[in-house]
């Protein structure tokens, strides 16, 4: 593996924003960074310099995308996981879950035993990194299915969960559920003793209900707004949960479609930088034209940067997460800085893998983005070696 070193770019550390910055990167970890001035010996490093108006900043981490590309989880196949590994880098994703969704038992145990395979085997450095397995579904509340088969929802169980969670080589990180349905709030429970994190998602849990879940160990809400009971002067719901309880992270699509960018804004207001973890929630359309896709069995068209199932439900987006800081700072006025805690820090430290990810810090994996003038993803750096460079990959 390369030892690189990057130049003269505003470098978003761990502590600091350091313009005029450098990135040392040996065996695939941050080495050393720092000021220009304090920079000594360079010999034997390959040297990537950038313009003074670039940045760099830590890789992106979501938590929340089903596919890009063509390829979704729950296709099975370590061509789709592969797919979204080295694509996923041109949007500035250095690490993600794989996702699934409500399908058929035996459709969703595939998917696991294939996820999990995989992971326990990726050894790719110029990829992204799978860290593990988000089970969206089919513990869910099928009146808040949304893109969810209503057919294929059942009750929580912890004995299925516990199969599921073997198959998947223990690989499973997050688990999206409606804890008012029976056997939510014990799954829960269990989740959180096995720590597994529990989000409130596809749900119609009253205030009261939501605390509960918060009780028993739920520290999540799955992409808040949308699938959710909502804000209401006599029935807070779950997004009055996640305004009042800080026990609670919120996943949030900011593609401007799923939530109205005054939304956003109100929301960043309420809970602050700390308590956002932005997501894409895509599907295999992304990175697409126009057109009719596969999404669990279901037909979804997208056109014009939105996709809908035929009785105009919402279906996933196809929301690039580099595109999601973007309009992150356009609908909020907020900084670079809390976009990169929204969008890296955040869903490190709900993984618990923020001693390795989720800032450019000594030691750390050397996941990182370069930014353009424009803060578009000009690269993106894997593991220390180059994933993504707008100069030479055409991006889709």
């Amino acid at each position: 593996m390369d030892k690189l070193i990057i130049l003269n770019t505003t470098v978003y550390s761990e502590d600091d924003v350091i313009t005029k910055g450098y990135i040392k990167i040996e065996a695939g970890k941050i080495a050393e960074l720092g000021n220009m001035k304090e920079l000594d010996d360079i010999q034997d490093y390959k040297v990537l310099s950038f313009p003074m108006n670039y940045s760099a900043i830590p890789g992106l981490i979501d938590v929340h995308i089903h596919g890009v590309n063509g390829v979704d989880v729950m296709d099975a196949t370590k061509e789709a996981l592969e797919t979204m590994a080295a694509v996923l880098p041109r949007e500035g994703t250095t690490s993600f879950l794989a996702t699934t969704m409500t399908q058929s038992k035996e459709a969703i145990e595939n998917a696991l035993i294939n996820a999990g395979e995989f992971i326990e085997n990726q050894v790719d450095h110029n990829k992204a990194e799978i860290l593990g397995i988000h089970l969206e579904g089919p513990f869910v509340n099928k009146k808040m299915a949304g893109a969810q088969p209503v057919q294929y929802i059942i009750d929580p169980q912890v004995e299925l969960f516990k199969k599921w969670q073997k198959l998947s080589k223990g690989y499973i990180k997050l688990v999206t559920l409606a804890p008012e349905i029976d056997g939510g709030l014990k799954l829960t429970k269990y989740l959180k003793g096995t720590g597994v994190i529990a989000s409130i998602g596809h749900s119609q849990s009253t205030y009261e209900e939501a605390v509960h879940a918060i009780e028993a160990g739920a520290t999540h809400a799955t992409h808040l707004f949308n699938q959710m009971s909502g804000l209401h002067h006599r029935e807070p719901g779950i997004v009055g949960a996640v305004f009042l309880r800080g026990e609670l992270k919120a996943e949030l699509i900011a593609d401007g479609v799923h939530v109205k960018p005054e939304v956003v804004k109100l929301t960043h207001k309420m809970i602050g930088t700390d308590r956002i973890i932005l997501i894409t929630d895509s599907m295999r359309a992304k990175c697409l034209k126009n057109g009719t896709y596969d999404l669990g069995g279901q037909e979804v068209t997208v056109k014009d940067g939105k996709a809908v199932l035929r009785e105009g439900t919402l279906a996933g987006s196809i929301l690039k997460l580099g595109q999601a800081i973007k309009n992150m700072m356009s609908y909020t006025g907020c900084s670079l800085e809390d976009v990169i805690e929204m969008g890296s820090a955040n869903p490190a430290k709900q993984l618990n893998v923020f001693h390795r990810k989720g800032s450019l810090a000594v030691g750390k994996d050397a996941d990182l983005v370069i930014l353009d003038g424009n803060k578009d993803v000009y690269m993106t750096l894997c593991h220390g070696s180059i994933a993504y460079d707008k100069g030479v990959t055409k991006n889709p």
